[in-house]
């Protein structure tokens, strides 16, 4: 059995399907740390799953820093136009670009394995993994580029 509010507050906190989080709750003993330790798990094993889809979707997002001497540009891939469109997906997007301008990475590995500037207790492939969770598709980071003068 699961506390009605704490699946609201998992699917709030995680933006994953309450069917999803219903279950993490369930399976976690009604904790919300363990519901969110097996979403993690699970959304792991679920973007290995997507990993081998096409994505013939995304769209490219920019960041300039203030001071006008940081730029960059990501690809940011996906499944379906439905998803490129979504609000949380273009956030995503714009993380990533302004990831991509403050820590500089030569290659898309060392790009996913970089710890997120918001949360260094996070890597870039977390956030994606998040999103491919949340999404349902598989999401990956086609090519970016950072200038600075």
């Amino acid at each position: 059995m699961y506390d009605i509010k704490k699946l609201k507050q998992l699917r709030e906190e995680t933006g994953i399907s309450f069917s999803l989080c219903k279950k993490a709750l369930e399976e976690g003993k009604n904790n919300l740390d363990n519901a969110k330790k097996l979403l993690k798990k699970w959304g792991i094993a679920k973007a290995k799953d997507k990993l081998k889809r096409n994505t013939t979707a995304g769209a490219i997002f920019s960041y300039v820093h203030h001071n006008k001497k940081i730029a960059s540009l990501i690809e940011l891939a996906c499944e379906t136009d439905f998803v490129s469109g979504n609000k949380e997906f273009q956030a995503l997007g714009q993380e990533l670009a302004m990831q991509v301008a403050s820590v500089r990475a030569e290659t898309n590995e060392e790009f996913l394995n970089q710890e997120y500037i918001r949360d260094p207790s996070r890597k870039i492939s977390d956030l994606i993994k998040e999103a491919v969770l949340k999404f349902g598709e598989n999401i990956k980071v086609v090519k970016f580029v950072r200038w600075s003068i």
